[in-house]
């Protein structure tokens, strides 16, 4: 285990009672867990923004399956990434509509850049893509 350091927290009643609330509401047994997965949540979001930096990606998107030349499109665009793009699952959401879900990896820009991509094709009704990465080896101990 890493070595911890203490060190002390100077905030407003309030916001401190506001923040005890939450960290219950979301089962952390302390302060302690709870503050270190902001400051990681923080540290890989400023990662993210850094478009050079390597990430994951996962995006989720639905698209209207009887578009013409759609999923032919889809499907070249994911062959025309295979280095990036390790792994795709396609459900039937109803007679009309498909859900994917792409899992990529490589830097944060060309993951967005293949996620702007797909997203753009004239059928794809919306997408969502989450970014994250595995922080630097030396922030990556985590409680749980």
């Amino acid at each position: 285990m890493a070595e911890l350091t203490r060190f002390g927290v100077s905030m407003e009643n309030d916001l401190l009672e506001d923040f005890d609330a939450l960290i219950a509401e979301k089962g952390y047994s302390n302060r302690s867990e709870a503050i270190r997965d902001i400051i990681r949540n923080t540290i890989v979001q400023q990662q993210v923004r850094s478009g050079n930096k390597s990430g994951i990606g996962v995006l989720t998107f639905v698209y209207d399956h009887h578009r013409r030349d759609l999923e032919r499109n889809l499907t070249k665009l994911q062959h025309d990434h295979f280095k990036n793009i390790v792994s795709t699952t396609h459900v039937h959401v109803d007679h009309d509509n498909c859900l994917e879900v792409i899992i990529m990896n490589g830097t944060v820009s060309r993951i967005k850049k293949i996620a702007d991509n797909l997203l753009s094709f004239k059928g794809v009704k919306h997408g969502n893509l989450v970014l994250t990465t595995t922080m630097d080896s030396k922030h990556s101990s985590h409680p749980h």
